[in-house]
């Protein structure tokens, strides 16, 4: 109600009702009749509350917009909060996919060593058993040379005694050689 005294004051003050030829207060002045139209019409506004249904109103908008402010600003926190979790999200999967990489080196590594350990073995086992065959094709070259030279050297010696020894002195041989047995043995 202030303002519109205070508004009304101002009209009267600045009209252009001093500048008008006559009276004022008088039907025949213009600027009278626009004042008197005009503080009706102020009136009504004023009868009807259109002032305060103006203020409701943007008060009400006022409170839609301090609303839509405040869930702006909900909405704004949570998508920060939500953006704070994909980013301890993100950081969480990269140390994950580093400790997995980690680990996948670190189990390569170990299989390698083992792979590498399974065929030092291997070859180990291989040598051995190569060498093992060698010893073994040795010893029967060995004993197939003894078995070849002693047969050799009973041929031999019996054909020297063949050769040498008449058929008595073979039985004089032989028994000498039972009898130096016989000793040998007691």
């Amino acid at each position: 109600m202030k303002k519109l005294t205070a508004t009304l004051i101002a009209a009267l003050a600045a009209s252009p009702a001093a500048a008008a030829d006559g009276p004022f207060f008088s039907l025949r002045n213009t600027d009278f009749i626009v004042l008197i139209a005009f503080l009706v019409f102020v009136g009504i506004l004023v009868y009807y509350k259109v002032p305060s249904l103006l203020g409701g109103l943007l008060d009400k908008r006022a409170d839609g917009i301090r609303s839509d402010l405040d869930d702006a600003r909900r909405l704004r926190s949570e998508a920060q909060e939500i953006y704070a979790s994909y980013e301890r999200r993100q950081r969480e999967v990269k140390e994950q996919a580093e400790a997995i990489i980690t680990n996948a080196g670190h189990e390569a590594a170990a299989q390698a060593a083992k792979a590498k350990a399974d065929l030092e073995n291997s070859i180990a086992r291989r040598l051995k058993a190569a060498e093992d065959q060698i010893v073994s094709a040795e010893s029967d070259a060995v004993r197939a040379v003894r078995d070849r030279a002693v047969q050799a050297a009973i041929a031999a010696a019996t054909q020297i005694l063949t050769a040498q020894v008449s058929s008595g002195q073979r039985s004089a041989g032989i028994d000498d050689a039972i009898e130096d047995v016989a000793r040998r043995l007691n």
